[in-house]
C-alpha cells in the first residue's frame, strides 16, 4: 500500500536551523515608554551677501537720453573710424554697480539703442532694490546721409542722426543694489544681444576673472612665434602690408573687431 506522504519519501530531515535576530535598538534613555530625544547634526549654511556698502543714487532708473545734442549748430565731420578702433581707455571698471554689460567690439549707438536699453532694463529691474546708471554719454557725433535717389555730387549730405562711439572693453551700463547676478542676467543678456556690437553681461568678479585669464594666457603662451616677434623681425617683409594700428595694438584688434584668440 502506497503511503499518502510519498512526496516526502526519500528525503532526509536535517537539524532545525535557528535564525538569530538582533533586538531593536532601545531609544535614548532606556526601555519602552521613554521619550526619544532628537539629536541635531552640524549643518553649514551659506552666509547671505553683505549689501552694507552699497549706495543708491537719487534716481534708480536710467535717465532719458536726448536724441539731438543741445548745441546751437553741429558741424558736419568725417566718419573718423578710429573712434571705434582698438581698446577703450575709459569706463573700463565698475564705479557704483556690481553688474553690467561689457562691449567686446567697437560700434555706434544711436538714439534707438538707448531707448531699447532704458525700456528693457526698466521693465526687468525692481526700482526698490536695484538701480541702473549709464556709462556712455548721450549721442553727439553727427552722421550724414543723402536722400534716396539723390544724384551724386553736391557736397556732403545733411545730418541724419547722432551716435555715440563705443570701443571694445567699455561698460555700457551698470546695475547694482540688493540683488544677485542671476536676477539681472536674463534682461542684461537680452539687451546685449540687440546691440550693434558683440557684448556680454558681466559682474565685478567675472570681469576680474576675464582679465586674469587673458594675463595667464599671455604669460603661459607656449608658441614662440607671436605676432609681436614676427612683426619685429619683419619676416617676409610684412611690415610693408601692416598699418600703424596693427603695430601699436599688436594684432589683437582688426578694425572694430577684437580678436580674443590672439595672444
Amino acid at each position: 500500500m502506497a503511503t499518502p506522504y510519498r512526496h516526502f519519501a526519500g528525503r532526509r530531515r536535517g537539524p532545525a536551523m535557528w535564525r538569530w535576530r538582533l533586538p531593536r535598538p532601545l531609544p535614548a534613555g532606556g526601555g519602552p515608554g521613554v521619550v526619544v530625544v532628537p539629536r541635531a547634526g552640524l549643518k553649514k549654511y551659506v552666509l547671505p551677501p553683505d549689501y552694507s556698502g552699497i549706495t543708491f543714487p537719487e534716481k534708480t532708473k536710467l535717465k532719458f537720453m536726448d536724441k539731438v545734442p543741445a548745441v546751437p549748430k553741429v558741424r558736419r565731420e568725417p566718419r573718423r573710424l578710429r573712434d571705434i578702433r582698438g581698446p577703450s581707455r575709459e569706463a573700463t571698471d565698475f564705479t557704483q554697480g556690481q553688474y553690467g554689460i561689457l562691449a567686446l567690439g567697437g560700434g555706434y549707438l544711436h538714439w534707438g539703442h538707448f531707448e531699447m536699453i532704458r525700456l528693457t532694463i526698466g521693465r526687468g529691474m525692481d526700482p526698490k532694490t536695484m538701480f541702473a546708471i549709464w556709462r556712455v554719454p548721450a549721442p553727439s557725433k553727427p552722421v550724414t546721409r543723402k536722400s534716396l535717389g539723390h544724384r551724386m555730387g553736391g557736397g556732403k549730405g545733411p545730418i541724419d542722426r547722432y551716435v555715440t562711439a563705443v570701443k571694445s572693453g567699455r561698460l555700457v551700463v551698470e546695475i547694482g543694489g540688493r540683488c544677485e547676478f542671476g536676477e539681472v542676467e536674463p534682461f542684461l543678456a537680452q539687451v546685449a544681444g540687440k546691440l550693434p556690437f558683440p557684448a556680454v553681461p558681466v559682474s565685478r568678479d567675472g570681469l576680474q576673472q576675464i582679465r586674469r585669464e587673458e594675463e595667464e594666457k599671455r604669460l603661459n603662451n607656449q608658441n614662440p612665434w607671436t605676432f609681436e616677434r614676427v612683426v619685429t623681425a619683419n619676416m617676409l617683409g610684412m611690415r610693408k602690408y601692416l598699418s600703424p594700428y596693427d603695430l601699436r595694438l599688436k594684432g589683437r584688434y582688426w578694425g572694430k573687431f577684437f580678436l580674443k584668440h590672439r595672444v
